[in-house]
């Protein structure tokens, strides 16, 4: 704490920040050219890494921030997979896990070793490069999946269960590997390292049972994004971390995390927390790969590299065919999900260094194998995205040829089976489950509409659902959320929450989503109305419109004023209501402190109006803000610079305009940029 406190003193730039930088911006800009070029984003992150890499440009130079933030990455990938699983699925695939993660594990060992005797190396070298070729990457695989909603697929969860058997085999690898040279343990060592492990992940899934969702629950009644997010992050660390503990891989730990949490009824709202971390993190892990290519080294060992790949290539699609195959699954299946798996796994580097450690080599050709190894690894990181579209296509083809096989469902209708509101189609989104919301709610069934409750309220959630009613635990600010709830397909969208900027929000989002969707929202008072209707708010019900409509209306008809006469005064009400409510209340500067201000600016001040209500900024970045300030020469509402984005000083920077008054409840000071002076 001392040496930040001393840095931010002095103003100075921590040395990793530049690195840091120059990942984001490269990341970013090269994803962005990779999506024009049709390119998955992973060969992006991947090419990124090679480009700023120390053998590229040599913008990065301290590996050591990279190397833990992509750890960070892996563990929060594997984590939203778990959440995206559960028990009951796990339990449907433990032969493909057992069964087709064993066989080829084994039979890539096997082969490598024999292959590798006969060319007269010794049987160790052999072992120890087959365990290095044997794993995938757990990371790429999975991300490829996701991106393409085919988690789900009979392919998608044959991958799953072999890569899970590859992360519990890296348990007995990390062991076996020091024995190959005469170091370390025994069998007896080894046996216990792995009950060790087994003893660990069954404690897990005992607390994903009994203990965890009890605990999910109870922080969900905080009604606290805070609280519940850091709960979410607590539990995958922690559980990463203990697991790690046994011996068992961070990665494997993350993703029993994330079948804990998939046991809660909150499992779509943890999804939707973790979710822009996990984008972070896991595109500085692919990053972090392409670091570690030698383009020198690559140019020098060509031909052995492409050798190696191909060799690579050949073996493992073999060997993971074969293990699908004997598990009663289709040609289709066992070519997708064999294509998928052809790529040599982060663990497998970290085993290379183990080695490395104790004078093992892949292929026994010292520095020169390792450099091939890691060529050949980010090689078919880059090439898996396209083996993977290869297998996809395979199996299309496989699958016309043989209709007597079983259907196998690709792509978002994979997704859409595993989503509980796929069929909701031309209905009602209810946003917000208070009096207002229940009421809805009830009507609706009454009438035989259908209709969704999205809710965070777990009160409210469980009361709906005692009453037969569906309900979507999540934030119905989200992306994420409005999709599940399939915004795309509703007829309206009803935003009964009680918040203006949380209104605001949902009504911004649920427009970008669904252009001609009718969003309906409720309002307290007419000055929030503008900013709603500029958000894209098809209608708005203002209660303090309502209320006075009501009291004109009781009014005249009490003094016995004809029925015309009435609808006319109200329909004036309202217009005039409105009228006020677009032009805001007038903001002045206080008057006692502009005779004694040194500004010198005054001149360029007038009374204004707000914009808005809030910072339009924020609201379309989806974030929020500590105080307001108002700009007094044009009336443009921003935040403060305590809050995230700055938008008021932005302001000032981008127009010049001098003088931001406090447009907070009770302040009426006001700040000049330019004379650095308080008013």
């Amino acid at each position: 704490m001392q040496i930040l406190a001393s840095v931010l003193a002095a103003g100075e730039t921590p040395d990793f920040f530049g690195e840091v930088a120059a990942l984001l911006i490269a990341g970013a800009l090269i994803a962005y050219l990779s999506y024009r070029l049709g390119l998955m984003s992973i060969v992006g992150f991947l090419l990124t890494g090679v480009l700023i890499g120390p053998s590229g440009l040599g913008l990065i130079r301290t590996e050591s921030v990279i190397e833990s933030a992509a750890e960070v990455g892996v563990i929060l990938l594997l984590f939203t997979i778990g959440i995206e699983f559960s028990l009951e699925k796990l339990a449907r695939i433990r032969r493909l896990i057992f069964i087709g993660g064993g066989l080829q594990v084994g039979l890539v060992i096997a082969l490598t070793t024999g292959i590798l005797v006969l060319f007269g190396l010794d049987w160790r070298v052999g072992v120890y490069t087959g365990c290095l070729v044997a794993l995938s990457s757990t990371a790429v695989v999975m991300k490829f999946l996701a991106d393409r909603f085919e988690t789900d697929t009979p392919g998608g969860q044959v991958a799953l269960g072999i890569l899970i058997f590859q992360d519990l085999a890296v348990v007995g690898m990390v062991l076996l590997i020091p024995m190959l040279a005469g170091e370390g343990g025994g069998a007896l060592e080894l046996g216990w390292a792995l009950a060790k492990a087994a003893g660990i992940v069954a404690l897990v899934l005992l607390l994903a049972r009994r203990i965890m969702p009890r605990i999910l629950e109870a922080v969900a009644r905080t009604c606290s994004p805070d609280i519940f997010l850091l709960s979410v992050a607590a539990i995958c660390f922690g559980t990463a971390y203990l697991t790690s503990l046994a011996g068992v891989s961070l990665s494997l730990g993350a993703f029993l995390a994330g079948l804990i949490v998939s046991e809660s009824r909150f499992r779509e709202y943890a999804f939707g927390e973790i979710m822009p971390l996990q984008i972070l993190f896991s595109a500085t892990f692919f990053i972090s790969v392409g670091l570690l290519l030698d383009l020198s080294a690559l140019m020098q060992n060509l031909l052995l590299v492409a050798a190696f790949v191909a060799g690579v290539l050949l073996l493992k699609v073999v060997t993971s065919g074969l293990s699908v195959l004997a598990l009663g699954r289709s040609l289709g299946t066992a070519a997708y999900a064999s294509l998928m798996l052809a790529q040599v796994g982060e663990f497998s580097l970290v085993l290379e260094r183990t080695g490395q450690e104790i004078d093992l080599f892949p292929l026994a050709m010292g520095q020169t194998g390792t450099q091939t190894f890691i060529a050949a690894t980010v090689m078919l990181m880059v090439l898996t995205p396209f083996m993977g579209q290869l297998g996809a296509a395979l199996e299309r083809r496989l699958r016309r040829r043989r209709p007597s096989f079983q259907p196998v469902e690709t792509g978002a209708a994979a997704a859409a089976e595993g989503e509980p509101f796929n069929h909701l189609a031309d209905h009602v989104i209810i946003a917000g489950y208070g009096a207002a919301g229940r009421k809805l709610a009830r009507v609706l069934q009454e009438v035989s509409l259908p209709y969704l409750i999205i809710t965070l309220s777990p009160d409210g959630a469980n009361e709906a659902e005692q009453e037969g009613l569906l309900v979507l635990r999540d934030d119905y600010s989200r992306q994420r959320t409005l999709s599940l709830a399939g915004i795309d397909r509703a007829s309206t969208l009803i935003v009964a929450d009680d918040e203006p900027v949380m209104t605001e929000r949902v009504v911004t989002m649920a427009r970008l989503l669904n252009p001609d969707l009718h969003i309906l929202a409720r309002t307290r008072y007419c000055n929030e109305a503008p900013a709603l209707s500029e958000a894209g708010a098809s209608q708005l019900v203002i209660e303090e419109q309502e209320s006075m409509a009501q009291l004109l209306t009781y009014t005249l008809t009490r003094y016995h004023f004809g029925e015309e006469l009435v609808e006319q005064q109200v329909r004036a009400l309202r217009e005039a209501i409105n009228e006020d409510g677009e032009r805001g209340a007038v903001v002045r500067l206080n008057e006692a402190s502009l005779q004694s201000t040194p500004c010198t600016h005054l001149a360029q001040v007038q009374e204004v109006r707000p914009k808005s209500q809030g910072c339009a900024e924020c609201l379309k970045l989806g974030d929020e803000w500590v105080h307001l300030r108002i700009c007094m020469t044009c009336g443009h509402v921003g935040c403060c610079d305590s809050s995230k984005n700055k938008h008021a000083t932005a302001h000032f920077h981008a127009t010049g305009h001098p003088i931001m008054r406090s447009f907070q409840p009770g302040e009426d000071w006001a700040w000049c940029y330019v004379d650095q002076t308080l008013i």
